[in-house]
């Protein structure tokens, strides 16, 4: 298989898992602690893309950089701007829009990961 291609693949697998976090942190803060539901949305956020850092470190980008306080660095500030993107996305379809909050943050999720693995490839793990 093309190794771009199965980066990709690798990647996206890792964002499923990471999805899982998301919703399942958001849910958690939102639902349960009753927190705001962006304040909610940035806490799945930040858990989702600690994991995530892991995991693509390892597996998707096997990263052997000794300077994993750097490169986790590159890689969260990667996933701020995602988190930009993702929450503007959020914003736009759910208070503008009126879309479901949770069917809003699918769509933002998916924006927001093509800028992620783009980024990460060719800025944090490159």
């Amino acid at each position: 298989m093309n190794p771009f291609v199965l980066k990709f693949l690798k990647f996206g697998a890792v964002g499923l898992s990471g999805v899982l976090v998301n919703f399942g942190v958001t849910w958690f803060f939102k639902e349960i602690c009753k927190l705001n539901k962006y304040v909610s949305n940035i806490l799945g956020f930040v858990f989702a893309a600690t994991t995530n850092y892991l995991l693509n470190r390892c597996w998707t980008f096997q990263s052997t950089n000794p300077q994993v306080g750097t490169e986790y660095a590159r890689y969260f500030l990667i996933s701020i701007v995602g988190l930009g993107i993702d929450t503007l996305t959020v914003y736009l379809l759910h208070n503008k829009l009126k879309w479901n909050f949770y069917l809003s943050k699918v769509f933002a999720i998916g924006a927001a990961t093509l800028w992620n693995f783009f980024g990460n490839l060719f800025f944090t793990f490159s």
